[in-house]
């Protein structure tokens, strides 16, 4: 059985591997640059007044490349399931040589078994070989930016590229099983795939641990740290807030703007303070808008992860996947059977 899956497999692992090898020339020459840069920027922090330009000018340096890299590793997966796991069965339905196959002594279950086994593991090590090369190229910025939750960078980085992998391909697999045509099994696939790596970073993940809690004054230098303002159905908001003494906690849920008895804080007085804020000279990203709305004794209700949670969030998002993988595995030996 070896053999065969080889024999069957050779050309697509082929494939992976030249990409593979693509892929870790660019990461180990761009590690090698970011690391370079983030020298440069620790001997410009050496003077206290430097350091806020210096870190700036860092992360704007290489944040949307490595923004692009981990949504472009992000997409693997989904070439896997497609391409890897919902022909695995199709093809064999599509054009009949299930007969054959399952004529020789080998058992349905034993050879869906073995050929599972040789591809999914290719598509873990492929991933997370992948993953763990952006891993160190990115580490450096990562110390700078603590940002390691964001939505697409978490996928990409360390062990959770493994699990995503797995479920992409078990998952085509039982699509291609069920469906029985290899076009519109790859299609589902990729479609199925996207909205599940869509839907845990925003629905799933934020509930796998029971968060911290904490009420956030809005001082100017809160306000000024945070990344935007707006208001999102009348309700001023604030994007991209930091956790006093936690910089690389992860922010899960942040309420509207609120008052000190707990109201929202009226529209009208957000906007005066957003568009004709009182000449006070204050600096930072927002200004007298800053100092403006400081002066209304404002705070919002936040819920947070500390950084320190990472690993128990990689670990138990990792473990989720392959649990609905074996969920997935067990449908697939049951249907094989009168297929």
């Amino acid at each position: 059985m070896i053999w065969l899956n080889w024999r069957q497999f050779r050309l697509q692992a082929l494939a992976a591997a030249v990409g593979l090898a693509l892929i870790a020339l660019y990461l180990l020459y761009l590690g090698t640059e970011i690391r370079d840069a983030y020298d440069a920027y620790q001997s410009r922090c050496a003077d206290p007044g430097d350091c806020a330009q210096a870190k700036s000018h860092f992360q704007s340096a290489y944040q949307n490349t490595l923004l692009f890299l981990a949504a472009g590793l992000g997409l693997i997966p989904v070439i896997i399931g497609a391409f890897w796991g919902a022909p695995l069965i199709a093809r064999e339905l599509e054009i009949s040589t299930h007969r054959l196959v399952w004529n020789q002594s080998v058992t349905r279950r034993r050879w869906l078994i073995s050929r599972m086994a040789f591809v999914g593991l290719a598509a873990m090590i492929l991933t997370g070989l992948a993953g763990l090369l952006l891993t160190w190229a990115a580490s450096p910025y990562d110390q700078v930016a603590a940002d390691r939750f964001g939505a697409v960078e978490f996928g990409a980085r360390n062990i959770a590229p493994i699990g995503y992998a797995f479920l992409a391909f078990t998952l085509g697999t039982i699509v291609g099983l069920l469906v029985r045509r290899t076009l519109p099994a790859m299609a589902i696939t990729g479609v199925v795939f996207l909205v599940l790596q869509f839907s845990v970073p925003n629905l799933v993940r934020p509930h796998l641990m029971p968060p911290e809690k904490t009420a956030l004054p809005m001082t100017a230098q809160n306000i000024n740290e945070a990344r935007s303002l707006g208001s999102i159905t009348g309700a001023p908001v604030i994007g991209g807030l930091r956790v006093p003494g936690a910089p690389d906690a992860w922010i899960s849920e942040t309420s509207p703007l609120r008052t000190a008895d707990g109201r929202t804080l009226g529209e009208s007085q957000f906007n005066e303070c957003l568009d004709t804020p009182p000449k006070t000279g204050t600096g930072g990203t927002f200004g007298d808008t800053a100092a403006c709305l400081s002066k209304l004794n404002l705070h919002v209700d936040i819920k947070y992860h500390p950084g320190s949670r990472y690993w128990q969030f990689q670990l138990t998002e990792t473990g989720l996947y392959l649990a609905v993988s074996g969920i997935l595995i067990l449908m697939a030996l049951q249907r094989i059977r009168r297929a």
